[in-house]
């Protein structure tokens, strides 16, 4: 062999390591998602693909350098335990929570993974975070609504519907514990709009509907109902028996409208999402979460249903249709 194809052999083999290395893909991440909703729930896709985009323009791409490991479930205790439980196993770098009922679950189950939570409602008063400028620990995120939206909904729904007399808000204390904060709001402006305020505390769609059959005895009724994981997963059934019974009603987020609801007056939840992956992602590069405030929201939405409106026989005022971020005719 000539020597300067010897040279020429041995400085290439001694090249392939380097390339071999230049090569090598990138260290895979693993990124869990809870959500309180059930699977094929049109929130739900909404949510995530705002999610999953805003990763990709932060450089996670699913397949090259992370693994976004998604649990969906209906909302209640025990699914909501299965799928922490499920993903905790896993040992995910960073976890997605999804509301106080998941939150609630997953502290205890994942002491040492860091975990950004979206619309999550007082985290400071709930013992989630010690403030919202310094979270400490390993936990910060996004909130969702102030108490003082109990007085806003109804300032709308009033608007939507002028003969309003009584307003009865919806919870379920087991997943939306913070309902009873929206109360004392709800009260103060209710007195200044001369209506009467009623509280719906219902653990079932059974207690719901009998709590709105009742309702819809008296004229001037309507309902507020909150942001809330089973009011959420409920939503159509929700929606169905306020038409039936007849009742103009307010929801707190966009797809309840969507669905048929006759407003919904609230955050604009997929930007939450979009902003909980910048938050993701530094903590992928070594943020700790101890060090990143947490958010309030910045955008809310008001949607209207015309469609709705007509068959309640109301005439949402032009004043109203006005500021509407999108009317469904």
């Amino acid at each position: 062999m000539r020597r300067r194809e010897f040279i020429t052999l041995v400085g290439g083999a001694a090249a392939w390591p380097l390339a071999a290395r230049a090569q090598q893909p990138e260290p895979m991440r693993r990124i869990g998602v809870v959500m309180n909703l059930p699977e094929n729930d049109p929130g739900a896709r909404r949510r995530l693909t705002a999610f999953r985009s805003a990763l990709v323009e932060h450089g996670w791409a699913e397949g090259r350098n992370a693994i976004i490991d998604t649990r969906l479930t209906g909302g209640d205790a025990a699914s909501v335990r299965t799928a922490i439980f499920g993903l905790v196993e896993v040992r995910p770098d960073v976890i997605l929570a999804t509301a106080t009922n998941v939150l609630t679950a997953l502290r205890p189950m994942a002491p040492d993974i860091p975990i950004v939570f979206v619309l999550v409602s007082d985290p400071v008063e709930q013992g989630f975070v010690d403030s919202l400028a310094h979270p400490g620990g390993r936990i910060t995120g996004f909130t969702s609504f102030e108490f003082s939206m109990a007085g806003k909904w109804l300032e709308v729904l009033k608007e939507a519907a002028p003969q309003l007399t009584r307003a009865m808000l919806i919870f379920n204390p087991e997943t939306a514990p913070y309902g009873e904060k929206y109360i004392a709001p709800l009260r103060s402006a209710a007195q200044a709009m001369a209506v009467e305020p009623l509280v719906l505390r219902a653990h079932t769609m059974a207690e719901i509907e009998n709590g709105l059959t009742d309702l819809s005895r008296t004229p001037g009724s309507g309902i507020i109902v909150l942001p809330d994981a089973f009011t959420v997963a409920h939503r159509a059934a929700l929606i169905q028996v306020a038409a039936v019974r007849r009742l103009p009603a307010i929801y707190s987020f966009r797809f309840f409208a969507i669905d048929g609801g006759l407003i919904s007056y609230g955050i604009d939840d997929a930007d939450l999402y979009r902003r909980a992956a910048s938050y993701v992602d530094r903590i992928l590069k070594g943020a700790k979460p101890a060090e990143l405030p947490v958010q309030q929201p910045t955008k809310f939405e008001l949607v209207i249903n015309l469609k709705t409106a007509k068959t309640l026989g109301l005439t949402v005022p032009p004043t109203l249709l006005v500021r509407a971020d999108e009317v469904i005719e």
